[in-house]
């Protein structure tokens, strides 16, 4: 009795059932139930995570610094207030007040902002 169930969990294990047979059809079975019934939260599903807000700082032509500012990080701030915004963000990231900031927004195909290059010098 003891050597009938093992000898049929290491065939389970081993997947040693041939197709079209009640066996491997519980097998399929347990592993779409296994797959669609597990919840999101065991596989740590990074579509759910927010991304973290960035600034990615890039090395300019002439020892100039150029950071990538995402939009998000400046999204609700008017205009004229950007720049001071951007400064202040880049100020955190690095430690160092940029000097002679120029910010240009980046646009995708459809005119929509995608983020933004702030140009400093040393």
């Amino acid at each position: 009795m003891v050597g009938r169930l093992f000898t049929g969990i290491k065939r389970f294990i081993l997947w040693d059932y041939p197709r079209a047979t009640w066996q491997y059809d519980v097998m399929v079975g347990l592993i779409l139930a296994f797959l669609f019934l597990t919840p999101r939260e065991w596989f740590r599903d990074q579509a759910r995570i927010p991304r973290a807000n960035k600034i990615a700082i890039l090395q300019g032509p002439h020892g100039a610094n150029v950071f990538w500012i995402e939009a998000s990080l400046l999204a609700g701030t008017p205009e004229l207030d950007r720049a001071a915004k951007a400064a202040e963000l880049i100020r955190t990231q690095t430690g160092d007040k940029p000097r002679h900031l120029r910010l240009e927004r980046v646009l995708d195909s459809e005119q929509e902002t995608t983020g933004y290059m702030a140009f400093t010098r040393p």
